[in-house]
């Protein structure tokens, strides 16, 4: 099980606070964890996420897993390019939206993200350990193109089947996999 010396840094999508997150419900059963505040999907700031997920990371003051979910990865890619990763342990990135074709309604349009920074989106390798965990059925997503993307980051490649978003909404609140996902990028060589 998740070993409690690592904090562990939740990083959101473009969503409010949702109870019903497997993030929230993460959250809720280790001690260790730090939650970058969600600002929400009126708030499309690709600065303000980087800006919150630095502050978290550096708030840590020790080893962090980064457990990143929707634009909360890609969040975590643009930080990566940014800052100095030396305490990060690993990043699981799981669902990360490929930015290619427009999202559904509920979410900001290609051009105010693009507006906002999020695009292009990084493709250099990640300074740390990574896995994308990746839906065979994600709205957000399509898994040829994360796969490139997850290519380029050298993140190690975990499907997941088809569990669209991986959010409430396609019927996920309780994700029991998050744990071996997290302890397994314990275990992954740091390419630093």
């Amino acid at each position: 099980m998740t070993d409690v010396a690592d904090v562990i840094v939740t990083v959101p999508g473009l969503r409010g606070h949702v109870d019903e997150h497997w993030q929230t419900r993460l959250a809720a059963t280790l001690p260790n964890v730090r939650s970058v505040q969600p600002l929400g999907r009126e708030n499309p700031s690709l600065d303000d996420r980087v800006a919150a997920l630095q502050e978290a990371v550096a708030a840590a003051g020790g080893p962090v897993i980064i457990v990143a979910h929707s634009a909360g990865a890609l969040a975590t890619v643009h930080w990566a390019a940014r800052h100095d990763t030396g305490t990060v342990r690993g990043a699981l990135l799981a669902t990360p939206p490929d930015l290619a074709l427009p999202l559904p309604a509920e979410y900001p349009s290609l051009r105010t993200l693009r507006e906002h920074g999020w695009v292009p989106i990084p493709r250099q390798r990640l300074p740390f350990p990574s896995i994308v965990a990746a839906s065979a059925d994600d709205p957000l997503g399509e898994p040829g193109r994360v796969r490139a993307l997850a290519a380029a980051w050298g993140s190690c490649w975990h499907g997941l089947g088809r569990v669209g978003h991986l959010n409430p909404a396609s019927g996920y609140g309780e994700w029991p996999g998050v744990h071996p996902l997290i302890d397994e990028l314990r275990t992954m060589e740091d390419p630093r």
